[in-house]
């Protein structure tokens, strides 16, 4: 009798196991998988590292926090475009959520060719119609979408600016990356707006940190007294060389964006590249919460940034005239 009753007992233990195992993994199965962000961008988290607490700032305004309820993977090219292939690669192999192809205008074209069913949300400069990421900007009608600068469009601007602030000056200097797809159109912009005003404008290319040296060598040997570099996300990430060499050699320089400025350049015009990355966060997290790349227009930044450094311009002994100061967004002083 005490047998059977033990061996009742042993049953029912085993089954109260048994069922209580099974619990568990329903527990486990309901429980929502964390998604996974991959964020690739082309230069370094030194340099972008306020870019990419914008990302997420933007992820923040659609209610996903990293390491909360998302896990952003990082992947950083340091400067270096032929890893972003392998890089984008192991993003699609982990199997993420979506991809911010971001920092090099060779990020989009590696993480498109690496899948055609991650969603990808990209910052470039150029049209990304000509290049070949989205079919239009209203309809991308793929896996792609993202902002656009169209920076080409600013060198005509950023000319004017220039001849206002130093209209005797008959010969700039454009610094360009031959890198980046955007150059070309944007030196083409900025020459056909030096016409129209009697300037002459020389290019100077440079691709690499010994490039910028070599560029700033030829352009004080050929005594031309003002500088303006082209949009690149290269450039951004060697602001602090740039800035430096400028000052070293006493050449009033108009940079793309307001981290030159901020960094002690003498003023910058372009859109904001911190905003251009909350905007994919934004992206991102509609992406997460249902939403599609090909239902999503590309976005083109409306707002532009003219930031002027005071200070710089102490130092080269330049006085802005009241209407430049006048239209700046932002005066360092």
């Amino acid at each position: 009798m005490f047998g059977m009753r033990r061996r009742d007992f042993v049953a029912l233990l085993g089954g109260a196991g048994l069922l209580l195992a099974a619990k568990v993994r329903r527990a486990r199965a309901e429980q929502p998988t964390i998604p996974v962000i991959g964020f690739l961008n082309g230069q370094s988290p030194d340099t972008f590292a306020h870019a990419a607490a914008a990302f997420r700032e933007g992820l923040k305004e659609i209610g996903f926090v990293d390491g909360q309820n998302v896990t952003i993977e990082y992947r950083w090219a340091e400067g270096q475009n032929d890893r972003l292939p392998a890089m984008a690669n192991e993003l699609v192999r982990r199997q993420v959520a979506v991809i911010a192809a971001t920092g090099a205008s060779a990020a989009a074209p590696a993480v498109k060719a690496a899948t055609s069913t991650i969603p990808i949300l990209f910052i470039v400069g150029a049209d990304p119609v000509k290049l070949g990421l989205v079919a239009s900007l209203n309809r991308p009608g793929g896996n792609l979408t993202g902002v656009s600068f169209l920076a080409s469009a600013l060198g005509e601007k950023r000319l004017g600016l220039i001849h206002d602030l130093i209209p005797g000056a008959a010969v700039i200097a454009v610094m360009a990356n031959p890198n980046n797809p955007n150059a070309e159109p944007e030196v083409s912009d900025v020459l056909a707006a030096a016409r129209i005003i009697g300037k002459q404008v020389k290019v100077f290319q440079a691709d690499n940190e010994r490039g910028i040296d070599a560029a700033f060598a030829s352009i004080i040997e050929q005594r031309i007294g003002v500088l303006a570099t082209a949009s690149d996300p290269f450039f951004n990430s060697r602001r602090d060389q740039i800035v430096a060499l400028a000052a070293r050699h006493a050449l009033p320089a108009l940079y793309d964006a307001r981290e030159f400025a901020a960094a002690g350049g003498l003023m910058s015009y372009g859109t904001s590249l911190t905003d251009a990355y909350r905007q994919v966060g934004v992206y991102t997290g509609r992406i997460l919460k249902g939403a599609k790349p090909a239902d999503l227009p590309v976005v083109q930044p409306t707002k532009f940034e003219f930031v002027i450094n005071l200070k710089t311009a102490k130092t080269l002994g330049l006085t802005f005239p009241p209407g430049l100061l006048a239209i700046a967004d932002e005066v360092i002083e």
